[in-house]
Parts: structure tokens; sequence; C-alpha cells
């Protein structure tokens, strides 16, 4: 089932305060080097939001388990992506276009998309043109390798880099932002715009909990030491199958 975001949640300013569930263009995720549209912000008793049902961020963070990582054999193409999961005519990243364009595309044959407009929640900047956006995998592809899913199956690895089963786990963003994340975590690269940190720590720490992935002691210092900031950001987690 697909559970992306819908154009209400495409504006992308956000309070420091602001919990949102995420969704990440472009073929390429910025050479894997270590590396949504942002909802408006959430009302008290949300999901996720102040008041919401989900873990503290800061509990939420202490439930990721801390290990070493792995990078060897790690290559890109051990994720098999982007692809036509309910052959529909359209790929996972257009299906992630079509879910965070806050003005809908135009959608044309083998679901070619013009027209339309997205916001690039890392940036703070508005996008016309769909070919200057990339689908980010909220926690790249090298950094889930490192983390865990070395040891899955090739099935498993393709579910995780195609994943329309939560909003957190792709988001549309800008090249430039997506190419400055590569592949690091928390820990060496966040967001630049101010208004997308409870946000990202938000969608990092449900990625990693729902995709049962570790975290290297730097990267969960760096967590919880960001997550000051965002004393009233909980996370919902749905666990993937």
């Amino acid at each position: 089932m697909k559970l992306h975001r819908t154009a209400a949640l495409g504006v992308c300013l956000l309070t420091a305060t602001t919990v949102l569930t995420a969704c990440s263009t472009e073929p390429v995720e910025a050479g894997d080097a270590k590396s949504s549209t942002t909802p408006s912000p959430s009302t008290s008793g949300a999901p996720g939001g102040p008041g919401g049902s989900g873990l503290s961020l800061t509990a939420a963070i202490k439930d990721i388990p801390v290990a070493a990582e792995r990078r060897d054999g790690y290559e890109r193409d051990a994720f098999r992506h982007w692809v036509d999961e309910d052959s529909d005519g359209c790929q996972t990243r257009a299906e992630v276009l079509l879910a965070e364009a806050v003005t809908a595309p135009e959608q044309g044959e083998r679901c070619s998309l013009t027209e339309g407009r997205w916001n690039s929640y890392y940036d703070e900047v508005e996008v016309t043109d769909a070919r200057k956006l990339d689908i980010d995998h909220m926690v790249p592809l090298a950094e889930a390798w490192d983390s865990g899913a070395w040891d899955w199956t090739p099935e498993r690895r393709e579910a995780y880099a195609n994943d329309l089963g939560a909003e957190r786990s792709l988001v549309a963003v800008t090249a430039k932002s997506n190419r400055s994340k590569a592949d690091r975590d928390p820990a060496v690269w966040m967001p630049p715009a101010e208004s997308a940190t409870c946000t990202y720590l938000v969608d990092w720490t449900a990625t990693k909990l729902r995709w049962r992935l570790s975290a290297d002691q730097a990267e969960q210092d760096a967590l919880l030491d960001l997550a000051g900031a965002c004393p009233d950001s909980t996370v919902d987690v749905e666990p993937a199958s």
C-alpha cells in the first residue's frame, strides 16, 4: 500500500517543534558518499506531532541499536530501483513526485511529468521542473548497507530502495541538496534550512526503526544532541514487513 504525502503536505516552512512524516528523485544519489515535500506544521494531537501517540524523538533515537558500520562489498546495484511495482506505468521516482506535488503535474506518456510545483524541504526551494528534483532515500542506500542491509536478501533491498509504504522513506528534493548530502548521516550532514531540522531528525529516526537498521556511536550521539532543539517532536514507527 502506498502511503505518500498528499499535496497538502507540500509546504516546506516548519517551526522547530514541527513533526511530520517524510518521503527520495533523480536516479543518482550523489555518488553515495557517506553521505518530504514537507507538510505544514502538525497540529496538536496529530500522529507524529506534538501530543501525538508516538515515542518522543529522544526515546526513539535511543531505540536504534548501536553497532559498528560495515561498508565491505557495497555496490549501489545491490538495491534495485526504480521499479514499477503496481504496473501502472509509473516507476517509484514518478510515484513520489506525483504524491509530493504541491501543484499536480501533467502526466504524459510513460508517466512523463510536466508543469507541477514542488517544495524541497531540505533547502526551502520551490521547484517547477521535475527534472531538477532528485528522489532522496532518507537513509541513503550506502548508509543502509553499512547499518545492516549488507545482510539482507536482494528482495528486501529492492523493497527498501522503492519504499512507498511509509511517507518518511523517500523525499523529492533539489538535486543540489541531495548531492550535498550524498550518503552521509546526521553526524556529518544536516539540511541547510533550519526549519528542516526537526522534520529531518524524525524522518531519519523513523526510517532506521522501520527497517531495523543500526546507528554507529557518532551517529547516535549527533542525533541525541540535535534532538535537543526538538523537545515536542515524536516518532510514529511503521515497521516494514
